[in-house]
């Protein structure tokens, strides 16, 4: 590989480095959890991905660009874990696409394959939500085009796309609201910059004969936040729609773009979300009116911060703690059900023609299928030999073991998928982590699957109740999922670093009660204590609690918990089941 052009083994060789780039960051990766609980894989499951998409493009020999880049999109796919591994996945396939039938590529070609790499992850996101990996892949594949637009070679593109993902990590706080309350980058992101990095050292190291000797300029490190030193004013949101005349979104975007900074303009001529920051929130309200009306506007005045905390984000790499607001307290009433995006926020294009997902049956056969096979079964997905015999008490057809920090590949789910003789497959993820990997497995297969995405076990057996064997997969798949919601669930741990959630303290060791969505519920040094805060939390009227108990509790332990709760709430049964859940001390389920 030259600076100019590259060739399928150059390609391998980058892609091996860029591995092994993303290799010595993991920790880094990981670290960048937005909660401090002790769970974080997003760099485990992206490296597993790109690991497994390595792997597959070495057996090749004497290959050509295109079939490097065919071996790692196929290679990701069936590899990825997780959801940032399965979006990876989506970029290698929108790449190989684009270098397909080519022997060699150039600095337009890639800049090219960069664009269809983020058209494909865009398509395969029902709602995309900026500040994450598709905003770091959009930025820096924005970057390469004008690079080769402009005349660059191989080198130029390249260096543009990675400086342009650096820069686009560090903002990502400023994008996503819940990465700036917990000051960290977007994961995610921050493991593809590194994939992007290990790219650059590969080529930058390989040219050096042909810029004379020049000592290359190492790739710098993503720091937590852009301009940490300097001022953002203030953050200015809303939903601006048409109240006549169609939206002028162009003049929109340029009016804001001369107002302020980090606009983002996100809709159509019908309605627009609006994200900027400046001085004058006053004067982006005062246009949004003009043109429309607005609701859900939000100022909130992002200098208002200590000196400490902002001289710590500017000394610091990735990983700084700083003050913030409550990740995902928890609102009033029950959650809204949307069946098209729960547990992931985000929905494979495949998902939505009806054809695949997965779960299983109660042990019904459900009628007669041809050959012999049942009509419907169900596959779970569960992290516990404990509730991983539960699932089979229930009569799963299967039960693939995984969850947090051992997300189960789309390879491995594809395969659970496969073996299962059933004319349709309901698949339970039983982790909004492993969601997507469902989703996508279901895509490979030619059968009927559709995926519940319940969020953790004990959703998983509430929709397993309600599993009707007479009914196909699409219509038991919405009632399960709505049954699976039902339940009102808790997770307790405790804290693997010190933080700031809103106005709460959290001290490393605490103990931490979250919700399924990862909401701080209660926080302390006295477990039970905090267990019966969080129960409080909880809407009233359940009459039955499930203690789960995993890692670090016994069943003595457990039990004293139960005789608490009983004593707490009279007329509330409880039950004690092992459940052997890695880093969750309790799965508890109220209903």
């Amino acid at each position: 590989m030259t600076r100019r052009s590259g060739d399928g083994a150059g390609l391998l060789a980058a892609f091996r480095v860029a591995v092994d780039n993303l290799e010595r960051h993991v920790d880094e990766v990981n670290a960048l959890n937005v909660f401090p609980v002790p769970d974080g894989d997003t760099g485990s499951n992206m490296l597993a991905t790109v690991q497994a998409a390595l792997a597959q493009a070495e057996g090749l020999s004497n290959p050509s660009a295109d079939r490097v880049a065919q071996a790692i999109s196929f290679g990701a796919l069936m590899g990825a874990r997780g959801n940032s591994g399965v979006i990876a996945s989506q970029i290698f396939r929108g790449m190989a696409e684009a270098l397909g039938g080519k022997h060699h590529f150039n600095g337009p070609d890639l800049a090219y394959a960069l664009t269809e790499g983020t058209a494909t992850a865009y398509k395969a996101v029902g709602k995309p939500v900026e500040g994450t990996i598709l905003t770091v892949i959009r930025e820096a594949s924005a970057a390469a085009m004008v690079a080769a637009e402009e005349g660059g070679d191989l080198e130029d593109v390249l260096t543009a796309a990675v400086e342009a993902a650096r820069e686009s990590v560090a903002r990502t706080p400023s994008l996503l609201p819940v990465l700036r309350d917990a000051g960290v980058v977007d994961a995610g992101g921050q493991g593809l910059y590194r994939l992007m990095q290990g790219t650059l050292e590969y080529l930058v190291s390989h040219t050096r004969a042909e810029r004379h000797g020049a000592a290359a300029t190492s790739p710098r490190a993503a720091m937590l936040v852009l301009h940490a030193d300097e001022g953002f004013g203030y953050e200015t949101m809303f939903l601006l729609q048409s109240s006549a005349a169609p939206l002028d979104v162009g003049r929109l975007r340029a009016e804001l773009a001369a107002m302020g900074d980090s606009v983002l303009v996100a809709g159509d001529s019908r309605a627009v979300r609006v994200h900027v920051h400046n001085d004058r929130p006053d004067r982006v309200i005062a246009l949004g009116l003009s043109m429309g009306s607005l609701t859900g506007i939000t100022v909130e005045n992002l200098d208002a911060q200590s000196s400490e905390v902002r001289e710590k984000r500017a000394a610091e790499v990735v990983g700084v703690r700083v003050e913030g607001r409550a990740r995902g307290s928890r609102s009033e009433g029950r959650p809204h059900v949307d069946l098209e995006t729960f547990g992931a926020e985000v929905d494979l294009a495949g998902e939505r023609s009806g054809v695949h997902g997965s779960t299983g049956s109660n042990g019904s056969d459900g009628g007669t299928a041809s050959h012999g096979a049942v009509a419907l079964a169900v596959i779970a997905v569960a992290a516990g030999e404990g509730l991983a015999r539960i699932f089979d008490s229930y009569g799963v057809a299967a039960v693939v073991h995984g969850g947090q920090t051992s997300n189960p590949s789309t390879g491995e789910l594809l395969d659970a998928v496969e073996k299962i003789e059933a004319e349709e497959v309901l698949l339970l993820p039983n982790n909004p982590n492993v969601v997507l990997a469902a989703r996508q497995a279901t895509e490979m297969t030619t059968r009927r699957v559709r995926v519940v995405p319940t969020r953790n076990a004990a959703e998983g057996f509430a929709a397993l109740l309600a599993l009707d064997p007479a009914r196909d997969a699409t219509a038991n798949a919405e009632v399960m999922t709505l049954a699976g919601r039902a339940v009102q669930t808790l997770q307790v741990t405790e804290a693997v670093r010190d933080a700031v959630i809103g106005e709460r303290k959290v001290r490393k060791g605490q103990t931490i009660v979250l919700d399924p969505d990862d909401g701080l519920l209660a926080v302390g040094s006295d477990r039970m204590k905090a267990i019966l805060t969080a129960l409080r939390a909880l809407e009233p009227g359940f009459e039955l609690v499930t203690l789960y108990y995993g890692a670090g509790a016994d069943l003595a332990e457990a039990e004293a918990v139960a005789r608490r709760v009983g004593e707490w709430r009279s007329g509330v049964e409880v039950e004690v089941i092992h459940g052997g859940q890695p880093h969750y001390r309790y799965l508890i389920a109220a209903e």
